[in-house]
């Protein structure tokens, strides 16, 4: 299901900002020049949806700055009481232990932790003791760490906390929770931000169209590099009724 986020005041203040530097650096650039350009506010969008500080590097990660990390409360404070376990994934490494932190503190215990740079021989480790039933009720895992080779069915939800944009990738890393053997329901969480990027992208996917094909070929930040100025402004402009200001 799709899990749909506000923006808290700060991170829509540095959004539409991020849009008109955008609007105003695309201006002349071309080729290459401009497909980096184009690349590397995207990626910033994705970073301010998940929190100003992802994008800031300020390391402090306040839970009241991000509509985000309040979904994630809502959610799990209701599989923390019917004592359930979650896998929370993000395609960043550097959010991993921010939310992990977070949801320490939602469930009241410690919880696990695993991405590019955990050794080998400790996921194995990590994966024995989630799959434990006395072991901790949540995983935080980077999405290209996380997204093969590990079973964990002992979750009942899986939780996209951003999105890779590709819905191979995304289903990948959601079988690590639904596998053969598998007998409980699998609940799945897509966090989406409204009036942002995140939405407009999330309803290209969800179109059966030439354009969804290419998004799923390419990627979709390829295809937004294709797009004319006009066009990608478009895309990544804040709609402020939508995202819920």
């Amino acid at each position: 299901m799709k899990a749909f986020c506000g923006l808290a005041k700060r991170q829509a203040a540095m959004y539409a900002k991020s849009v008109e530097e955008l609007a105003l650096a695309l201006d002349g650039l071309d080729g290459m020049k401009r497909r980096g350009l184009v690349l590397a506010y995207l990626m910033r969008f994705k970073q301010i949806c998940n929190h100003p500080s992802q994008f800031l590097g300020d390391g402090e990660y306040e839970p009241a700055h991000s509509g985000k990390f309040d979904r994630l409360r809502v959610i799990c404070e209701e599989i923390a009481s019917r004592q359930e376990k979650v896998l929370v994934f993000t395609q960043f490494r550097e959010m991993t232990e921010p939310i992990a932190g977070f949801l320490g503190d939602l469930f009241g215990c410690g919880g696990l932790v695993l991405h590019g740079g955990t050794a080998v021989k400790k996921r194995r480790k990590l994966i024995d003791m989630f799959q434990r039933d006395d072991g901790p009720p949540f995983f935080v895992l980077s999405l290209k760490a996380g997204g093969t080779g590990l079973n964990l069915t002992a979750a009942s939800h899986v939780i996209h906390f951003d999105r890779w944009w590709n819905p191979a990738v995304e289903n990948q890393a959601t079988d690590r929770a639904f596998r053969i053997g598998q007998h409980r329901n699998v609940v799945v969480h897509k966090f989406i931000c409204r009036g942002t990027v995140e939405e407009k992208i999330d309803a290209l996917i969800e179109e059966k169209t030439n354009l969804a094909d290419d998004i799923l070929k390419a990627g979709a930040e390829s295809m937004l590099t294709e797009m004319s100025n006009d066009e990608l402004l478009k895309v990544v402009a804040l709609d402020i009724d939508r995202a819920g200001l």
